[in-house]
């Protein structure tokens, strides 16, 4: 498509009319749903991942560029999620106040605690490696509260008349949210340190912050379809170990991981990494409400935390 002339550029960079929601557009429904408890009434928000997708494979819409561009706020997940699908729509948008370093884009990333970022180089031999490390952070609550602490700081930037109220839904949140790590830290306490398999490397912050030991993956590198060499060796390894439980997420084919639980006894367990991944978790903090009490259960059915 033709660029905009500079000129037009400005008006749809002009200054949103007082008073007015601020259009947000986040690209998963984690971050929308963070958006939504901190902006209240005063965001009208939207997500383009649904919760129950791969968020690196989206299909990139045309009604997703209309979204964009009517947006006075993008929130991303960064950390290169949303590289094979985003950039192209927030360029096609023409939207000035949404493109990366405006005023309406917002990392959520910057603030949080990566893991498995890369010491060297990193070359498509490794599989689909994040070099700036993986983006799955949203899956320990502590970065949860740093993305909707950066939501409202941004809010309050772009609707300065409600930094009051988004700094008041922030504190209600961070206490909902911290009597939330109570209930977590409870139920996981007696499994510390239990060994588990995971299909994709989506658990490495849930994980270390709930204290299990991710000893495999079904994947034999990041983002390549299981092989038969890989998966027996995964077998063979999970059987001198014990592992039990083999963590996957909704959007895989179950077939390989159903093969490696018939063979090695362990429970194969799909378990949402998103906001919607289920109908019933509809917010941030019933993800871990559902996913830690699923998790719970697997455990005590297979008698993994015995071992």
């Amino acid at each position: 498509m033709r660029l905009l002339s500079v000129a037009a550029l400005a008006v749809l960079a002009a200054t949103r009319p007082a008073g007015a929601a601020v259009n947000v557009v986040a690209t998963t429904e984690d971050l929308a749903d963070l958006t939504r408890q901190i902006g209240g009434d005063q965001v009208k928000v939207e997500s383009l991942a649904r919760g129950y997708q791969d968020p690196h494979f989206v299909e990139a819409k045309p009604s997703f560029i209309l979204k964009l561009a009517k947006a006075d706020l993008l929130v991303v997940v960064g950390r290169e999620l949303e590289i094979g699908w985003l950039p192209q729509l927030v360029q096609q948008s023409r939207n000035a106040r949404i493109q990366v370093g405006a005023n309406g884009y917002l990392d959520a990333s910057l603030g949080a605690r990566i893991l498995d970022a890369p010491t060297g180089p990193v070359t498509r031999a490794m599989g689909d490696v994040h070099p700036l490390g993986n983006p799955h952070y949203w899956l320990d609550p502590a970065n949860g509260r740093r993305a909707a602490q950066a939501i409202a700081q941004k809010l309050s930037q772009l609707d300065p008349a409600g930094a009051a109220a988004f700094a008041a839904r922030y504190a209600d949140f961070d206490r909902r949210l911290a009597e939330g790590e109570k209930r977590w830290d409870a139920l996981m306490a007696p499994y510390k340190g239990l060994k588990v398999v995971t299909y994709h490397r989506s658990w490495p912050n849930f994980c270390e912050r709930f204290g299990l030991d991710v000893v495999g993956y079904v994947e034999p590198k990041p983002g390549i379809p299981p092989s038969p060499g890989h998966t027996i060796q995964l077998m063979r390894e999970m059987k001198r170990l014990g592992v039990k439980i083999l963590l996957v997420e909704p959007y895989f084919d179950s077939k390989t991981p159903d093969s490696i639980g018939r063979e090695t006894g362990a429970k194969v367990l799909v378990m949402p990494p998103s906001v919607g991944g289920e109908k019933e978790i509809t917010d941030y903090i019933k993800l871990f409400d559902h996913d830690i009490q699923l998790l719970v259960a697997a455990i005590e059915e297979t008698g993994a935390a015995a071992r």
